[in-house]
């Protein structure tokens, strides 16, 4: 029988501080009403002093271990997927392999915005189909309240923290990835980029003064890039897996807005109870976003063995995929 990467333990991360739609009606020109009919939004959790994305990452990947019943020692390589990292070096994956004990394990940062702890699920699968008798702890973590502009209405309230852990090792028992598909377009990197702070320009104060720290977003022609990009890679990932819309079980999409979610659901012919939606808490988390959905998924039981799960995000460069997978 073929050996797949099976999920083996899930986690997640959030911190405590919530900010609701009606705080943000003091900083900006919106309301409760606008924020959730245009994007399912009610709430969104952000870091305080103190909470950093390496210590999200890192509380994540302890709760996967422990589900997992695998010690850090048992990790052979820790994949962070984030836009929003401790610092530029070293890496978040080094800090987590660092606070848990991983001592065994190789670690690396992996850059494609809300996509990539897809990407991450793929380059674990790349590595156990060598390997398949390791563990890959596989990390999407955000702190993007520290890259979006609260005078910004247009992206201050889509944004918020947290972060979500999932372990893979090979299995020869039917289950795990199927089939995976990445995909970016470079050509369109101006709609949603965070322009300052790189090495592109030396960093000055007028710089920071304009706001080129801050994620910069024209939030309609995303949509419609979004739209367009996750229809095609949930068909093109359905094709490939063999499956139809109605033999998934369960759909995990990016969160980022329930416009798009419906429209997809609706594209697939799902019943809502087969969709998992949990913007309505956290906002967008970005790279957290579909490992949070996991887990919350995992520990209320909808998960069961063998269900076919199809996961899909489209984000920033642009990049966007999917993977599909037996539980």
């Amino acid at each position: 029988m073929e050996t797949r990467s099976i999920i083996i333990g899930t986690g997640s991360a959030i911190p405590k501080k919530i900010i609701h739609n009606k705080d943000l009606e003091e900083l900006v020109d919106t309301s409760d009403e606008w924020i959730r009919t245009r994007t399912g939004i009610v709430t969104r959790h952000v870091v305080e002093e103190g909470e950093t994305n390496s210590r999200l990452a890192g509380e994540a990947a302890k709760n996967a271990l422990e589900m997992a019943g695998l010690s850090p020692v048992d990790i052979n390589l820790i994949i962070v997927a984030t836009l929003t990292p401790d610092m530029p070096m070293p890496s978040v994956a080094c800090l987590v392999q660092d606070a848990i004990g991983a001592k065994q394990a190789g670690a690396f940062d992996l850059a494609a915005t809300c996509s990539g702890f897809l990407y991450g699920l793929a380059m674990a699968d790349g590595y156990l189909r060598i390997h398949p008798d390791h563990h890959v702890l596989v990390i999407g973590s955000e702190v993007l309240s520290r890259r979006v502009n609260w005078k910004d209405r247009g992206t201050c309230i889509l944004f918020g923290d947290g972060a979500g852990a999932a372990i893979l090792t090979g299995a020869e028992n039917g289950r795990g990835i199927v089939t995976s598909h990445l995909h970016a377009d470079g050509s369109l990197w101006d709609l949603l980029a965070i322009r300052g702070l790189g090495t592109r320009e030396e960093v000055t104060p007028a710089q920071l003064e304009a706001g080129l720290q801050f994620i910069e977003m024209n939030g309609r022609e995303v949509f419609k890039h979004a739209v367009r990009a996750l229809e095609s890679v949930t068909m093109e990932a359905l094709e490939t897996a063999g499956w139809k819309g109605e033999d998934i079980d369960l759909f995990v999409p990016h969160q980022a807005n329930m416009r798009i979610i419906e429209h997809l659901r609706q594209r697939l012919g799902l019943s809502e109870e087969k969709v998992f939606i949990n913007i309505h808490k956290y906002g967008n988390t970005s790279a957290a976003s579909i490992p949070i959905a996991l887990d919350e998924a995992n520990r209320s039981g909808i998960l069961k063995p063998g269900a076919k799960v199809l996961m899909v995000a489209f984000g920033g460069g642009f990049t966007w995929g999917s993977v599909a997978m037996k539980w």
